[in-house]
């Protein structure tokens, strides 16, 4: 199994101490590849919002340069594991936050991938917040197509792992030794109702409304989509 993992912080702290736990365990249920991306140094520019990505492609986002090994890890792997701690207002990390918003061409309404409909993501979060920092990333996935999300979220009540009391550590532990268990072992389900919804809603305003000289309404037809659903 091929995943890539990517780092809503380039601080190796808790969130990483649970990533480590969590794809040690993977490992250990057969081969399992992993390749890492540290946001923000993988993608160090913020999204300026030019919406060339949406309009023409990815090749057209000002960073693309640095975006394109993101994509490609992302196309060919057969999972994503996405980590971040929560930030400010229980949300995501920055360095999350612009790897999403620069891979939003890949919602069902653009430029939709047909191999991410074949995956599964997994969303690490520690911190009091990391319930409400996972929703907005299992939305951006969802809206991608990906098959399935799943997502543990350590509420530690503390600054560093280390310091939260030993029975603590080992429950938190044991849960994520679980879910890795329980993610390497999923198989492809239906799609996300939304996801089916999205799509069919997607082709009614790209046929009725985007116009044929559009990239997204001509890649829809070089794709196929028109006739077959990508999932």
């Amino acid at each position: 199994m091929k995943i890539v993992v990517f780092h809503g912080s380039p601080r190796q702290g808790n969130t990483y101490k649970a990533t480590e736990i969590f794809t040690d365990e993977l490992s250990k249920r057969g081969d399992v590849q992993f390749t890492e991306f540290f946001f923000p140094k993988a993608l160090p520019e913020f999204c300026t919002g030019c919406q060339l990505c949406m309009s023409i492609g990815s090749e057209a986002c000002p960073h693309s340069a640095a975006l394109a090994p993101v994509l490609a890890e992302l196309l060919s792997s057969d999972a994503i594991v996405l980590t971040t701690p929560h930030y400010g207002a229980c949300s995501m990390s920055g360095g999350m936050k612009n790897l999403l918003d620069h891979l939003d061409f890949l919602t069902l309404n653009v430029f939709p991938e047909a191999a991410l409909f074949e995956k599964k993501a997994f969303i690490i979060t520690t911190g009091a917040g990391s319930t409400a920092a996972i929703k907005p990333i299992k939305k951006y996935l969802i809206n991608w197509g990906i098959n399935r999300v799943y997502s543990c979220g350590i509420r530690m009540f503390t600054d560093k792992w280390g310091k939260m009391p030993a029975s603590r550590q080992a429950k938190s532990e044991k849960r994520l030794r679980k879910a890795a268990d329980k993610f390497y072992c999923a198989k492809k389900k239906r799609p996300y109702i939304s996801a089916v919804f999205m799509y069919y809603m997607s082709r009614f305003i790209l046929k009725k409304y985007a116009g044929e000289d559009t990239n997204p309404y001509k890649y829809w037809a070089k794709k196929g989509y028109f006739k077959k659903r990508p999932f």
